[in-house]
């Protein structure tokens, strides 16, 4: 399979009053289908902060919006764009990045947590001394990241709470 470039395809989703940023590298080649963030069905992502919040699986896309909403997340990438084999992080090159302080200052962002090492190395090395905040690495939620199991990923992702993982 070739590279293609990609521009990322929809906008950040944030409300004024969001508390907590979660960035990825790039959507998925089915999230780009489908013009929102995770929506690939084997991605784990919206069952596992369905799990650490205590909810109900978010089925339909306003279900989602409506549960980042609640609990004040905002979701994007930091890739604007890139050279990309399908959904594959390992194969991004060329990278430009989005312009992260731009939520950052919109919101009442008080921490960013990076989902994957493509998206943490990226933001750090180009966005964290322009935004001012460090990112709290995540593992990924992508079912290619099969090493980590649900319950695993569950118990990293309860720092979204405020709950420190031992």
């Amino acid at each position: 399979m070739q590279k293609n470039k990609v521009i990322h395809p929809f906008p950040p989703y944030y409300e004024k009053d969001a508390k907590i940023l979660i960035l990825g590298s790039m959507p998925s080649v089915e999230s780009r289908k489908q013009n929102f963030y995770y929506m690939h069905p084997k991605n784990r992502f919206w069952k596992v902060l369905s799990q650490v919040f205590q909810e109900k699986y978010p089925e339909s896309l306003e279900d989602k919006k409506h549960f980042l909403t609640k609990y004040q997340i905002a979701l994007w990438d930091v890739i604007a764009s890139c050279q990309i084999r399908g959904s594959s992080d390992s194969s991004i090159t060329q990278v430009k990045v989005n312009p992260i302080a731009k939520i950052v200052k919109e919101a009442k962002i008080e921490k960013i947590y990076t989902i994957g090492k493509k998206a943490f190395q990226l933001y750090q090395k180009h966005l964290a001394p322009e935004v001012g905040l460090d990112a709290i690495f995540l593992p990924s939620t992508s079912p290619a990241n099969a090493i980590f199991s649900m319950e695993h990923l569950v118990k990293e992702y309860q720092i979204l709470k405020g709950e420190e993982v031992t």
